[in-house]
């Protein structure tokens, strides 16, 4: 038994002493999965961090349940009228017992020194870095008009006196925060959406209100996780597939490259298979390093998606909204990709390793 163990251990030695004796053919062939794995997790983690970030953003801003429009939808760009609660609506709800905290939220655009700014009436300013003190808040786009703390500002005929500057998930718009109670008159006082706390199940309370008040839609936490899951998971897989190109770019590069070194090796398979190595042991000790090209190339790719993401942040953060790396990073894509590497690594010299194998032991050793 004991022989056999360092046997064991003599023909897996063996598979890491073949990488480092070619040293830059090992390289060369790493760098296509470390690229194909590099841009596999960039692509993928932007999208997976934008889609937690959303979620996560949602939860937090909402209460229990989010009511809106059916009939637009809640569609902010839609016309006033149809993407809005009406005042009657928004009477009703307030006057049901199963409800509380309610709170309204308006936002639409409009025309700003010949150009369109989204108008954002709320009472919750968690989720932006205020510059200044909270009341109206303005994005750099409304800044590089000239306009500064402490500036008059005029929206729909009603003058304003800027408190504040964001940068933070305004996404290169034009924007202005204000409290709802100050913007909801300049939308005729309908507000896109009342956000409140229940009573007892927020499924049970959302179907009541729904049976209750007409043309309204309501939204759990749940809802509005599944909404986002939804929108952003086709986005997913289309990214995900073409980024794949280039992986498996890198695993077709594996097969070529085992079967030129299986080649070059013909003599020296044919000594192991003499001194009593087995084809099976042989194959495995192909397979062994088709793996370790793939987790090795899987790893470093790893690390340097990590460090443009990271990058990304520092650069885009302002831009994209406060994005951490473990969000665009998840448990999920690192044992995925790290395993999807090496198995397809394994596959890959599969064929090479099963015909190392085969090798007929005279034949191999006549060999030059």
């Amino acid at each position: 038994m004991e022989f056999l163990s360092r046997r064991k251990i003599g023909i897996n030695s063996l598979s890491f002493k073949n990488l480092r004796r070619r040293k830059l053919r090992s390289i060369l062939t790493m760098l296509g999965v470390v690229i194909g794995v590099t841009a596999l997790v960039v692509l993928v983690g932007l999208t997976t961090g934008m889609t937690n970030y959303m979620k996560e953003s949602t939860t937090n801003m909402m209460g229990d349940v989010m009511i809106m429009n059916s009939t637009g939808g809640g569609n902010i760009m839609s016309q006033p009228g149809s993407s809005f609660l009406s005042p009657e609506a928004v009477n009703e709800l307030k006057n049901m017992s199963q409800l509380y905290n309610i709170k309204e939220e308006v936002q639409f655009f409009t025309e700003f020194n010949g150009t369109s700014i989204y108008i954002v009436g709320t009472k919750d300013r968690s989720q932006i870095e205020i510059n200044g003190t909270p009341g109206v808040v303005i994005s750099p786009v409304i800044e590089a008009m000239g306009y500064q703390i402490g500036n008059k500002i005029t929206i729909e005929d009603q003058e304003f006196t800027i408190t504040g500057t964001f940068s933070e998930g305004a996404m290169g718009m034009g924007v202005l925060v204000l409290d709802s109670d100050k913007a909801l008159p300049l939308n005729d006082n309908k507000p896109t959406s009342l956000t409140a706390n229940t009573r007892g199940d927020p499924e049970v309370i959302k179907e009541e209100v729904e049976n209750t008040v007409d043309g309204i839609t309501v939204s759990t936490k749940s809802d509005m996780s599944k909404q986002i899951d939804d929108m952003m998971s086709g986005l997913t897989l289309f990214i995900g597939g073409i980024a794949s190109i280039a992986l498996m770019v890198g695993v077709i590069s594996i097969i070529n490259i085992m079967l030129v070194n299986v080649t070059e090796r013909t003599r020296e398979i044919g000594v192991l298979k003499a001194i009593g190595f087995t084809s099976r042991e042989v194959l495995g000790s192909i397979l062994l390093e088709a793996a370790l090209i793939g987790f090795i190339g899987g790893v470093v790719g790893l690390i340097i998606a990590a460090i443009l993401l990271q990058i990304a942040i520092m650069l885009f953060g302002s831009q994209i909204g406060d994005i951490q790396l473990v969000q665009m990073l998840p448990v999920w894509l690192i044992a995925g990709v790290l395993g999807g590497a090496t198995a397809l690594s394994v596959l890959a010299g599969l064929y090479p390793a099963w015909r190392a194998s085969r090798l007929n032991v005279v034949e191999a050793l006549r060999n030059e």
